[in-house]
C-alpha cells in the first residue's frame, strides 16, 4: 500500500520526528497539512513551519504550511478547514505536537504543568476531533499518536508531570480506538525504544553527548509509514514500539538508523531495552 494522493495533517512537524514522518509520506506524493506554532526562526530550533514545506515538497509532496496553536479549538477547526478545503479530505492524522519538561513535581510550576497537558491531551483530543468527520470518508484512515506504552511498574511513574501528559495522549488514542473501531479508523500510538536525535534531545537531555547515543528520526519515520500503511480496519488499539514494528516488517538490521556506528544507545523513557526481545543484528 502507498501514501501517494493522500492527506496527511500532522501538528508540530516543523522540524525533527514530525518533519521526518511528513517527508516520508511525502516520498511517495502524500499531502502534507502540517499545523504548528514556529512562523519565525527560533534562535535554538531549527526551522518553521515555512521551511519544513518546502522540504515536503522537496520530497515529492504538495504541502500545506498552518501557522495555528493546536490548543485553541477554532484554530484547528479552522486548520482542517483549510486542509479539506487544498486537498479534499483527510486520511492520516497524527498527534506530533509535544511539550517537555523532565522536573519533579516539586520543579515544575503550574503554568509548565499546563503547557504540556494542553497541547498533549488537550491538542491531541482537538486534532484528533476535527479530523474525524473527515477520516470517516476515507478508504484507510489512521490516527497516530506519538506517545508511549502505559507501564504501572513504579520506576515509570516518575516525572508525574511529563508522565501525567504522555499517558494522556495515549489514553486519548486507546479510547479513540474504542469508540471509532466501528467507523473503520485505526487509532494507534508509537514510541521509539531508544532516544532520538532531536532538538529536544540536543537542547534539554544532554547536547552531544546524549546526541551520540540516539538513532536516526528515520527509525520512526520508517515505523510510522509501516502502521499508516495497514489496513486500518485490521489494525487499531496497539500501543506500538518504532523498532519493533520495523523489525516485524522485515528490517533485519537496526544499526543503519544509530547517530554513531557501533556506539551505546540510550533508553527511552518507558521501555526496557534498546531492541526488541529476541533481536540479533547481523
Amino acid at each position: 500500500m502507498s501514501l501517494h494522493g493522500k492527506t496527511m495533517f500532522i501538528s508540530g512537524a516543523s522540524r525533527g520526528i514530525g518533519l521526518a514522518i511528513a517527508t516520508r509520506a511525502a516520498a511517495d506524493g502524500a499531502n502534507v497539512a502540517l499545523i504548528a506554532k514556529t512562523a519565525e526562526p527560533h534562535p535554538k530550533l531549527e526551522g518553521t513551519v515555512y521551511t519544513a514545506a518546502r522540504q515536503i515538497e522537496e520530497a515529492g509532496g504538495q504541502a500545506l504550511p498552518i501557522v495555528g496553536d493546536i490548543r485553541d479549538g477554532d484554530s484547528v477547526a479552522a486548520a482542517v478547514a483549510s486542509t479539506v478545503d487544498q486537498f479534499g479530505g483527510i486520511d492520516l492524522c497524527v498527534n506530533n505536537a509535544s511539550a517537555i519538561n523532565l522536573g519533579a513535581i516539586t520543579e515544575v510550576p503550574l503554568k509548565r504543568f499546563d503547557l504540556m497537558n494542553a497541547i498533549q491531551v488537550r491538542g491531541t483530543y482537538a486534532v484528533s476531533q476535527a479530523c474525524i468527520p473527515h477520516l470517516k470518508n476515507s478508504a484507510n484512515p489512521h490516527i497516530l499518536t506519538l506517545s508511549p506504552p502505559i507501564r504501572l511498574e513504579p520506576q515509570w511513574l516518575k516525572p508525574t508531570a511529563y508522565m501525567m501528559a504522555k499517558f494522556g495522549m495515549t489514553l486519548c488514542a486507546l479510547g479513540m480506538a474504542e469508540e471509532l473501531r466501528a467507523d473503520g479508523i485505526a487509532s494507534n500510538t508509537l514510541w521509539p525504544r531508544t532516544m532520538v536525535a532531536t532538538a529536544a534531545v540536543q537542547n534539554l537531555l544532554g547536547g552531544d553527548e546524549a546526541m551520540a547515543r540516539a538513532r536516526k528520526p528515520a527509525v520512526y519515520a520508517d515505523a510510522a509509514y509501516v502502521v499508516l500503511t495497514k489496513p486500518a480496519s485490521e489494525f487499531s488499539g496497539h500501543s506500538l514500539l518504532c523498532e519493533d514494528v520495523l523489525v516485524d516488517s522485515g528490517v533485519r538490521d537496526l544499526s543503519v538508523y544509530d547517530c554513531t556506528p557501533g556506539g551505546e544507545l540510550g533508553v527511552d523513557l518507558w521501555v526496557d531495552s534498546v531492541n526488541p526481545p529476541g533481536y540479533r543484528a547481523p
